[in-house]
């Protein structure tokens, strides 16, 4: 092998470099390889963190099944103490799996901001979980284009991030009304887990409906064209581990799934399908200390 093609492979694992390759675009995946690298955060990356009132978290709860889970709190709750050290104030609520989240633990997180149509996506190792504060240690942090984001304002209420918690349901299969608001999402936050490279959480977006659910309770949508260097089908290849987060912006409840996807080529292009094992429901106090109140502006 070339140094060339070793500088380009460095980043990538095995599962994103056969996913690139399927898709016809190693070549220009290649060329974005230093955004894997080792990772500082920046000014601009600090500053745009410290605007933001949300963030997805990816990790494992104590049984050791992946979960993917909304953070939130007041501008500012999220705070760069160093190049590689992110510190998120808030608390995850009572009644979400990652409650109680252990540190030591591989996480994967994107911060969006909706308004702007921004999202950046931040990986590492999660050293401390105690006392209202996360504290990661930062391994790969890059930006991601605007593509798919629903333009909204959040609101955000209080001062930790911890949402009032109201009804919770678990299951291991899709009720109707959980169907209803799959088929109705136009966002949803993917995690998934490499065994060795750890967590990644990445926003998911498309027109309402995008999102499908067959006969069996399996959910399935296509993997729209994105920037190419295939994070999250890339981990799917490696392991099948997936969680899902469709966050109650607009319902006033949060559903979380997890269980397992896999990656299915077509004429028509890929199309992800996902099995849900595991199912929480989760409904939130109108106006409560940490909700969200949005104003959806539409795809654009």
């Amino acid at each position: 092998m070339s140094t060339t093609s070793q500088r380009a492979d460095a980043g990538f694992h095995a599962g994103e470099i056969a996913l690139q390759r399927q898709a016809g675009v190693r070549h220009e995946a290649a060329r974005l390889a230093p955004m894997l690298e080792p990772a500082k955060l920046s000014g601009g990356v600090a500053r745009f963190l410290a605007g933001q009132t949300f963030m997805a978290v990816t990790g494992r709860d104590a049984t050791g099944r992946l979960w993917t889970s909304a953070l939130t709190g007041p501008p500012g709750f999220l705070d760069v103490r160093s190049g590689t050290e992110l510190a998120v104030h808030t608390r995850i609520r009572p009644g979400d799996p990652l409650h109680g989240i252990s540190a030591g633990q591989k996480v994967g997180t994107t911060a969006v901001d909706f308004a702007r149509r921004r999202r950046v996506r931040i990986n590492g190792e999660l050293t401390v979980a105690a006392g209202g504060l996360l504290l990661i240690d930062v391994e790969q942090a890059f930006g991601n284009c605007p593509q798919h984001i629903h333009q909204r304002v959040l609101t955000p209420d209080g001062a930790d991030g911890l949402v009032a918690s109201g009804a919770v349901r678990r299951g291991t299969s899709l009720e109707a009304a959980d169907v209803a608001v799959i088929r109705a999402a136009g966002t949803f936050l993917l995690g998934t887990m490499h065994p060795e490279r750890g967590a990644d959480a990445s926003h998911r977006g498309g027109p309402a409906g995008f999102v499908g659910v067959d006969d069996g309770g399996d959910l399935w949508w296509p993997d729209f064209p994105g920037n190419n260097l295939f994070n999250s089908l890339g981990n799917l290849a490696v392991s099948d581990e997936a969680a899902l987060l469709f966050p109650g912006f607009d319902t006033g409840s949060t559903l979380q799934l997890s269980g397992t996807a896999r990656v299915e080529w077509g004429q028509a292009g890929r199309v992800v399908r996902f099995h849900p094992e595991q199912t929480v429901v989760q409904s939130l106090y109108q106006g409560a200390a940490g909700s969200h109140a949005s104003v959806d502006r539409g795809l654009v």
